[in-house]
């Protein structure tokens, strides 16, 4: 994600990185200037007198459509934002989850038990690398000590690595149980823990596989397309040649907001804007590291 100075305006306006819709869209503006230059030249050599009025009638269709146009985007940016968001809110409750977690079991562990203390360090953040990965669809083999942790070996190779990690830490946490190193009461506080883990991964997931109805998004971008196409023929008449950069303008507001909403309504993508859980990820190892070992 994009660290920047909210309070810099001049520094956010002439600032240009490679999700800058302005470079997306460029080629598309180019067009639609080319559009309009067209369709102004055919108004004014060709179009008679009595058939240019009715041209000019039809930027009211445009001042209609033009409320509903913006109800649409208002929307579909909302939706992807509420997405974006909660994905952030997600992730901070599994950082949240993490360090309760290696806490308690820092203070039910006693201190020479570096044996447990050691595989809890190491696991615990190893769930929130997984998911990362896992929500990033990538199929990484991870670098596992399977000599000093056998069990370790499989996680690679599961189907789901996300309950992997999470029934190998349960499986740990139980066994300290059976070998009489916790109570039965603190048993329960650690399980309410590695709950959440899997809940924040089912939250996560299904935000990463449900996304906007198809129906919905293309339609918005037919109808962005279908109202700009047709805007020169309405606007050429009363502002001439200078319709050209008003069009343009006009088509890089609303595909610019389309384009940012298609970007943040998967929060666990790789584009710029998308949520930073790696390094969110190697946060969770730092603290966690420091409170167990």
């Amino acid at each position: 994600m994009l660290a920047y100075n909210t309070k810099d305006w001049l520094g956010t306006i002439f600032r240009f990185d490679r999700n800058d819709t302005l470079q997306k869209l460029w080629p598309l503006i180019l067009l639609i200037c080319f559009l309009t230059w067209g369709i102004a030249y055919l108004e004014f050599h060709y179009i008679r007198a009595s058939e240019s009025q009715y041209l000019k009638n039809l930027n009211q269709m445009h001042t209609l459509l033009s409320f509903a146009i913006s109800m649409l985007l208002v929307f579909r940016t909302n939706t992807a934002y509420d997405r974006w968001w909660e994905g952030r809110k997600h992730w901070g409750t599994l950082v949240n989850v993490s360090r309760n977690l290696a806490i308690k079991l820092n203070a039910f562990l006693v201190p020479d038990d570096q044996v447990n203390r050691k595989y809890f360090a190491k696991l615990i953040p190893m769930y929130s690398a997984i998911l990362a990965r896992h929500l990033h669809a990538e199929s990484t083999r991870l670098a596992l000590d399977e000599k000093e942790h056998p069990e370790l070996a499989g996680i690679s190779d599961a189907h789901h690595q996300p309950n992997m990690i999470a029934g190998l830490i349960t499986q740990r946490v139980n066994k300290l149980y059976i070998d009489k190193l916790i109570t039965g009461d603190q048993l329960i506080l650690l399980n309410n823990e590695i709950t959440s883990f899997t809940d924040v991964c089912g939250a996560c997931e299904r935000i990463k596989n449900t996304p906007i109805p198809y129906s919905y998004s293309s339609f918005l971008k037919k109808f962005i397309v279908i109202f700009v196409a047709t805007l020169p023929i309405a606007l050429a008449f009363s502002l001439g040649y200078y319709a050209i950069p008003v069009v343009g303008f006009i088509f890089y507001v609303l595909a610019s907001l389309e384009l940012i909403a298609e970007e943040i309504e998967d929060p666990f993508g790789k584009d710029l804007n998308d949520l930073p859980i790696h390094k969110m990820s190697e946060n969770i190892k730092q603290k966690v590291v420091e409170i167990l070992v």
